[in-house]
């Protein structure tokens, strides 16, 4: 018997099995969720022609990149947005406290105008550089607007030929304001009022700060995931998780005990690393990501079995511990390999093909496949090289072929 060898074996699976439980829990809370794990709102919008505004590839694209600019503005939490096909784009906000008001922010086109009495416009948004909700001295909501050059000199024109007369501040042709100019306001700024509260205030200043919208987009599909409902998923997912994992563990332990063992230990390792790259890559996790998590822990055991069943067949063959171990991983790496990349190319059509959730199994699934592969053949045969190099189980019982064949243990080179 060799101490030193099952040593070597010991403190490696006690890190591997110290680090499971100490880590799994932190890790598995700092991947960012999806809204179907924590709540939130899906909402699809379509961009359609106007008699003024023609949809265009080019349209959608600045479409997508203001809108993703107004959800940032929101404060939530890993917002997606993603176009989707020719005319549509794909909202996801994940944790949305107040979906109905985060909707009317999606798709209003957000055009400001400002007009003299005549009607004629002198002003749009595009001479804003900045516009902020804000408390004024009469206690009251306001949006203050910050013009850039070009802007300011426009406003200061305007107001200097309209004193005594009425400017109209519109947005998507609705009046929001029609001041009396009292005199020619310099400077650069100018306010917006008639907001009820500073929230309102503060929505109208997101809308402004994003730009308008090139197309006008109308609701296609709105799906909103309570929060307790995301809850009730995410539990659901980790007892299925567990009982899954539980359940791998006992099969593997009593068909082949010893090696059996060595598997889980792995399986523990393969977990806790496909988490360290989730986390890495800034995955975002949702149920069918979970999915495809708990898939490819089958899979990993999968490889495990097609080596173990290997080993055995070996062993009957007459051969040593050793040398069926060897042959055991050697032979079955060409099997593992192919099931291991047929399913890498199926997970890679799903993504190239898939949106949303279908995307979200994609990756999880090859992630695990290509980790299952490392953890299945290095790890285990890392850890089952120490075991039955230490001889502290000679009989290959211990290893669940189920007989002792006639043959002599090679010497310890």
């Amino acid at each position: 018997m060799r101490w030193s060898e099952f040593g070597k074996f010991f403190i490696i699976a006690l890190a591997i099995v110290g680090g499971f439980f100490v880590y799994i829990s932190p890790l598995a809370n700092s991947i960012k969720q999806g809204l179907d794990l924590q709540g939130g709102t899906h909402v699809v919008l379509q961009a359609v022609d106007t008699p003024e505004l023609k949809v265009d590839d080019d349209a959608v694209n600045r479409a997508v990149k203001i809108i993703e600019r107004r959800v940032n503005e929101l404060g939530l939490t890993e917002p997606v947005v993603q176009r989707q096909g020719k005319d549509r784009i794909i909202v996801e906000l994940p944790g949305v406290k107040d979906p109905e008001k985060a909707i009317a922010m999606l798709g209003k086109t957000a055009l400001l105008q400002f007009k003299d009495d005549k009607g004629n416009v002198v002003l749009s948004g595009r001479d804003l550089k900045d516009a902020r909700g804000q408390i004024s001295q009469g206690n009251a909501a306001v949006v203050s607007l910050e013009f850039n050059d070009e802007g300011g000199k426009k406003f200061a024109e305007l107001t200097a030929r309209n004193v005594g007369r009425q400017i109209a501040i519109e947005l998507d042709g609705e009046v929001l304001t029609a001041p009396v100019v009292q005199e020619a306001i310099t400077g650069g700024r100018a306010q917006i009022t008639g907001s009820r509260t500073m929230e309102e205030a503060e929505q109208l200043a997101i809308l402004l700060r994003s730009g308008s919208l090139p197309v006008k987009l109308e609701m296609l599909e709105n799906r909103t995931v309570g929060p307790t409902l995301g809850q009730d998923s995410k539990t659901k997912s980790v007892k299925a998780f567990t009982i899954g994992i539980a359940g791998v563990f006992l099969f593997m332990l009593l068909f082949y005990r010893l090696s059996g063992l060595v598997a889980d230990i792995a399986l523990l390792l393969y977990v806790i690393l496909l988490l360290v790259v989730m986390r890495y890559l800034n995955a975002t996790l949702t149920l069918p990501g979970i999915a495809g998590i708990i898939l490819s822990i089958g899979m990993a055991v999968d490889a495990n079995v097609l080596i173990f069943e290997r080993f055995k067949e070996e062993i009957k063959k007459g051969r040593t511990l050793r040398s069926a171990m060897d042959a055991g991983f050697g032979r079955a790496f060409v099997t593992i390999f192919d099931s291991n990349l047929t399913t890498i190319m199926a997970a890679a059509v799903l993504f190239y093909l898939g949106t949303g959730p279908i995307k979200g199994f994609a990756v999880t699934l090859a992630l695990g496949t290509v980790l299952s592969m490392f953890s299945a053949i290095t790890v285990t045969r890392f850890l089952l090289h120490f075991l039955v190099f230490s001889g502290i189980a000679k009989s290959p019982r211990w290893y669940g072929t189920g007989m002792t064949p006639p043959v002599k243990e090679e010497v310890a080179r």
